[in-house]
């Protein structure tokens, strides 16, 4: 290939710029070439004043064309097109790469880079959205009755120009579209979907979308803070990794059985820093309030912290004092004084359950409590399982009415202030005095769940302990957890997909997503089979005679199915929503490749839908309207209204029934009207049933 240089000096072949002594002028053209590209140079210096370029000189030898690479180019065209794994567009791109001599690697990385930008729903409606004016997503849209958007802005101005064909096809705009044009409220439900996921993708909503979940197993061994702590140290320091292998909602003492790191369980006299790590080895899981437990099924542990002057603190027996009470309105986490009376709710309930059940109670002295001689110089400590004897309510030091309990121990291992080898012993109760002073007390009528066994000589559960209802937190390996996590999150994916369908691109006749979608002009969103089976069976026109004299022909008012305007002109020549269309299918397509990968991840580890809980998700979600299957194309027959119902339905409507109402306040109307009527017929069965009787 010969080529000379450019305008600025520079070699077009080598992209070298050579010196005043490297190039030769052309007394022709006069223009530069590059001597060290030339094929040939002049043999004396005197021949370069008379040189002519390859351009200008009709002697000089033009190179052949390679008949080997057109006939190369060809095959490969041939192939290209033939290839029927390759869509329209991966055609149309391999040839023009082709044709500029594309490297196949760079192909490669950019249908990559394609695929991976691709796959999100932000950028498949991004690209089925876009505005045909201004290349963008379209701010206020409107949509023409040939199925091209466009901006409101956009439009009018083409409109103000004098311009009364599509700025995309060409095809005339109705005169009453362009004096007044209707925003298509479902493509701005599309643009606003896009939006929000491109936002959340992005730097904007970041902190607010972003799954900060951490597996068990990918936590370290003690607690942790990261770059979102509000305060420093250990107040929004996150948990570290739980040790022990049992439900937050665990009753009882922990065994070995569930430690299976030291295999010892929880030990009485064990202590920690803080609650943050004695939450990791299973003593109480909260790490704020003073009571963990559920209202119907009872408290697990309870920690004595000091948090109420009415505590008394004896050792193998306590009275504490329930929770709440105190002011804790707008960012307060203490407050020293009671302003309200508690009662038996909430966290006092799931005591007074433990309390008339029997259940065991683990629990927690903190250095805090600075009233007890018991509690421990520094962090918490873990002193053993005690019960529940009585509860009541009474007036407190500050007279107001608190919750209090009799807490007595009942562990089989010494407490951590006594020198005994052994457990605790069935006691009898403290005489309280107080008691008298109750105004409700509540004991304990049947046999304790956990109680002493004489045979034994040791503390055991009497009765079967209560069910957990709490997944175990280190339970699983890491790779199962992670599987598991990322199914359920296609899940949801899934269905939040198919909820946006459903929600943003229904029909507004079958209330099914819509296939094949059409836009009126009164910007009103239908199907396409739909749409014409609303008026199937009316003529366009209508034959008039008078006196044995046909008249002139006049045509049907044919109003919208979801207003009142007339789209007479526009049922002549129905066109698809193309903007619709490619944003449905691509959401649709989006939910297949999830789907896939769910079933292709399950059946790679051997789990079915009955083992992971799927089987309860397709129960719940068996009354759907669309499936998987139905959103691609093909809803079911019993949901769909036939044409004949909807001639019927649109013969029947008045005049001013829907008025200048939305359409949705509209089609809810007609909806109550329906359960009006058929309440008035089933009370009128009633009432002739009561007649014959």
């Amino acid at each position: 290939m010969q080529l000379p240089c450019d305008c600025e000096g520079v070699c077009m072949v080598c992209k070298a710029e050579p010196g005043d002594g490297e190039t030769l002028m052309c007394i022709t053209c006069h223009t530069p070439w590059h001597a060290a590209c030339l094929p040939s140079l002049p043999h004396t210096l005197a021949a370069t004043n008379h040189w002519l370029c390859p351009d200008c000189d009709p002697e000089a030898e033009v190179p052949p064309a390679s008949a080997s690479s057109s006939n190369h180019l060809v095959t490969a065209m041939l192939a290209i097109e033939n290839d029927a794994s390759l869509t329209q567009h991966q055609k149309a791109r391999k040839r023009q790469d082709l044709i500029t001599g594309k490297a196949s690697a760079d192909e490669e990385e950019e249908e990559e880079e394609e695929k991976q930008n691709n796959s999100s729903v932000s950028d498949i409606l991004t690209r089925s959205l876009n505005c045909s004016i201004c290349i963008h997503l379209p701010e206020r849209p409107v949509t023409t009755p040939c199925g091209h958007s466009f901006c409101l802005k956009c439009f009018e101005k083409w409109i103000r120009q004098g311009k009364r064909s599509c700025a995309k096809c060409r095809q005339a705009i109705p005169a009453k579209m362009a004096s007044q044009p209707r925003i298509n409220s479902a493509l701005v439900f599309a643009i606003r979907m896009a939006r929000a996921t491109s936002n959340r993708n992005g730097e904007g909503w970041a902190s607010k979308s972003v799954n900060h979940f951490v597996h068990n197993q990918d936590r370290p061994n003690e607690p942790y803070t990261t770059e979102r702590a509000q305060r420093n140290g250990r107040a929004n320091a996150a948990s570290g990794k739980i040790f022990v292998t049992v439900p937050t909602d665990h009753f009882g003492p922990i065994t070995a059985e569930n430690d299976p790191i030291r295999n010892q369980g929880l030990l009485v006299g064990e202590s920690w820093k803080d609650r943050q790590e004695c939450r990791q080895w299973g003593a109480h899981f909260i790490t704020i309030g003073g009571i963990a437990g559920q209202s119907n099924r009872g408290a697990q542990s309870v920690v004595l912290s000091g948090g109420y002057v009415d505590d008394q603190d004896h050792g193998e027996w306590f009275l504490y004092t329930g929770s709440g009470g105190k002011d804790l309105s707008g960012n307060k986490r203490t407050n020293k004084n009671h302003s309200f009376d508690q009662k038996f709710d909430k966290y006092n309930r799931a005591l007074q359950v433990s309390c008339l059940q029997g259940y065991p109670v683990r629990v927690v002295r903190s250095h805090k409590e600075k009233r007890s001689s018991y509690a421990p110089e520094r962090g918490v400590r873990y002193d053993g399982i005690y019960r529940i004897e009585k509860c009541w309510q009474i007036s407190g030091l500050q007279g107001f009415k608190v919750c209090r309990y009799l807490f007595v121990r009942c562990d089989n291992e010494p407490a951590p202030w006594t020198s005994d080898d052994h457990g605790d012993r069935p006691r009898p109760l403290p005489a309280i005095r107080e008691l008298k002073k109750a105004t409700v007390i509540f004991e304990r009528t049947e046999t304790p769940s956990w109680d002493f066994d004489e045979e034994n000589s040791r503390w055991k559960w009497k009765k079967p302990p209560p069910p957990s209802r709490q997944k175990v937190l280190n339970e699983e390996p890491i790779e199962v957890a992670r599987s598991l996590s990322n199914r359920e999150n296609m899940r949801f994916q899934i269905k939040s997909i198919k909820e946006q369908l459903r929600r943003g691109f229904s029909c507004m006749i079958c209330r099914e997503v819509m296939v094949s979608p059409v836009t009126t002009p009164c910007a009103h969103n239908f199907c396409k089979l739909c749409l014409e089976g609303a008026f199937a069976g009316q003529a366009f026109v209508k034959d008039r005679s008078r006196g044995g004299r046909t008249l002139r022909s006049q045509k049907n008012v044919m109003k919208c199915p979801a207003c009142t305007i007339d789209i007479f002109d526009y049922l002549q020549n129905l066109q698809v929503d193309i903007y619709l269309k490619d944003a449905i299918e691509s959401l649709k397509a989006k939910t297949e490749e999830i789907g896939e990968l769910v079933e292709s991840s399950e059946g790679a580890d051997g789990r079915g839908p009955q083992g992971n809980g799927a089987g309860k998700d397709e129960g719940a979600d068996s009354g759907n309207k669309n499936s998987v299957e139905e959103l691609n194309g093909s809803p079911k027959a019993s949901n769909k209204k036939e044409p004949d119902q909807v001639v019927k339905r649109n013969a029947k409507r008045k005049k001013g029934d829907c008025g200048k109402q939305s359409p949705g306040m509209c089609i809810g109307k007609i909806a109550k009207i329906g359960k009006k009527k058929h309440k008035n017929a089933e009370e009128t069965v009633e009432g002739d049933d009561s007649i014959k009787s």
